[in-house]
């Protein structure tokens, strides 16, 4: 009797957790791109009919020889894949760094942060002067190019100055036009983000 009320709990609870998503192609459709509140900002909702299908966070077969929990970036593909058990993953659609500002390598989370302030670089003051009225930081909010969350990316040589963050402008996605950071569309960043543990593996293709 006991096994039958946990099995009939389990396809409860799957059934409530696929309730939200469509099915295409072998892929689970996860997000709606509703607007979210969070820690006091109301992250405008996105037009999902506007995101190409590709680009939307789904889970999708996907097999590597990485441990689940491993971040891998495909720059070409505009794909990142946080890999989870049994040959599946969690797929994003990524905005990468535009010519001259791509990058490939290993490195690790070494640090996670909410809502975090960005502050440019020298090199990119350099070349857009505006931008030094940021040279201590600009703060959190919906305007900051870092968006709600960011992924700090470390290896042997320390912090290599790239993150996996959120952006407001959810149209760069599919494209090459950073600085070499990989952004995600700020709900999607929210969910790697509670899904990534620091320490992480990245890599990125």
């Amino acid at each position: 009797m006991k096994t039958r009320i946990l099995q009939l709990t389990a396809a409860l609870l799957l059934g409530g957790a696929l309730a939200g998503c469509s099915t295409v192609g072998g892929s689970f459709y996860t997000a709606s791109y509703s607007s979210v509140s969070d820690a006091g900002y109301t992250i405008p909702a996105i037009p999902r009919e506007k995101i190409p299908a590709q680009f939307r966070r789904q889970i999708v077969n996907y097999q590597t020889n990485e441990k689940p929990g491993t971040i891998i970036v495909d720059t070409g593909t505009k794909f990142l894949y946080y890999v989870m058990p049994n040959g599946k993953a969690m797929r994003y659609g990524i905005g990468v760094g535009r010519e001259g500002f791509g990058w490939s390598g290993t490195a690790r989370i070494a640090m996670k942060r909410e809502w975090p302030t960005w502050t440019p670089p020298a090199a990119m003051i350099k070349r857009q002067p505006e931008l030094a009225k940021y040279r201590t930081g600009m703060q959190p909010g919906l305007r900051n190019p870092l968006g709600a969350r960011a992924l700090y990316l470390f290896n042997k040589g320390g912090d290599t100055g790239y993150r996996i963050h959120g952006t407001p402008e959810w149209w760069s996605i599919g494209k090459s036009m950073s600085s070499g950071c990989i952004r995600l569309m700020n709900q999607d960043i929210i969910d790697l983000y509670d899904r990534a543990e620091k320490g992480a593996k990245v890599i990125v293709i």
